[in-house]
């Protein structure tokens, strides 16, 4: 699945969904921007992915439905939040609501937070009376929101100023804890950036089947005779 953050696109057509994805076989859902501000594009083929609900709304379009694959439904929600802290707390209680209706399934909230969640995320840059602020509420909706950050691998920054000056730690992949409990392999990886002044995020989940675990044996073990009674008295144990 492909999620895309500021489209700035009021209209997205098929041959665009097409030429992004690869394949002519392309379901998407989107949400228009505004003029040129904001928009999200979601991607993906039905081979993988079965729709069976969406909700569409400012600022963000959740996919409800079935990774076919692993027979598992799930929910996954890509948003972009503004910059100010008022819609940002109105976007962070409609998501709220909406994971509440559907509590213990699998839940993943992804995209632009524009928001950092700690100093150590962002440099080159001064307002730390506002940002100590958005950073707390930010992590209390987290907690409410009962999800967590998978392990990150790659660049520390996500997004960073067209000169370099300034870095950020703006865009993330929320799980829930059901997530990591059926793919514990979790992780998202922040990849180099192109024409973007955000970095993409690659975000991967799979169990890793190492097949049955190997038998050991030591070959002084087999220099000794052993009876079942010495067994027993020993550390091994016999299944």
């Amino acid at each position: 699945m492909l999620c895309i953050q500021e489209t700035k696109k009021e209209v997205i057509e098929r041959s665009m969904c097409q030429a992004l994805w690869g394949d002519s076989e392309v379901r998407w859902e989107a949400q228009p921007s505004t003029n040129t501000a904001g928009g999200i594009l979601c991607i993906w083929s039905e081979k993988t992915f079965m729709l069976e609900r969406k909700v569409i709304g400012t600022g963000f379009v959740m996919l409800a439905g079935k990774w076919i694959q692993e027979a598992q439904t799930m929910n996954i929600i890509s948003i972009y939040l503004p910059c100010d802290i008022q819609s940002k707390r109105v976007l962070w209680d409609n998501i709220k609501q909406l994971k509440n209706q559907s509590p213990g399934e699998l839940w993943c909230i992804l995209g632009a937070f524009n928001n950092i969640r700690n100093p150590s995320e962002r440099f080159g840059a001064c307002q730390r009376g506002l940002e100590d602020s958005s950073s707390r509420e930010f992590n209390e909706w987290i907690e409410e929101m009962e999800v967590e950050e998978a392990p990150w691998v790659g660049r520390k920054f996500t997004w960073v100023r067209s000169n370099g000056t300034t870095r950020s730690k703006l865009d993330r992949f929320l799980v829930s804890p059901e997530w990591l409990t059926k793919w514990p392999g979790t992780s998202q990886y922040t990849l180099e950036r192109n024409f973007s002044d955000h970095c993409p995020i690659l975000f991967r989940s799979k169990c890793a089947d190492w097949g049955p675990k190997p038998f050991r044996i030591m070959d002084c073990w087999l220099k000794k005779s052993w009876n079942i009674r010495q067994l027993k008295k020993s550390k091994f144990r016999l299944s």
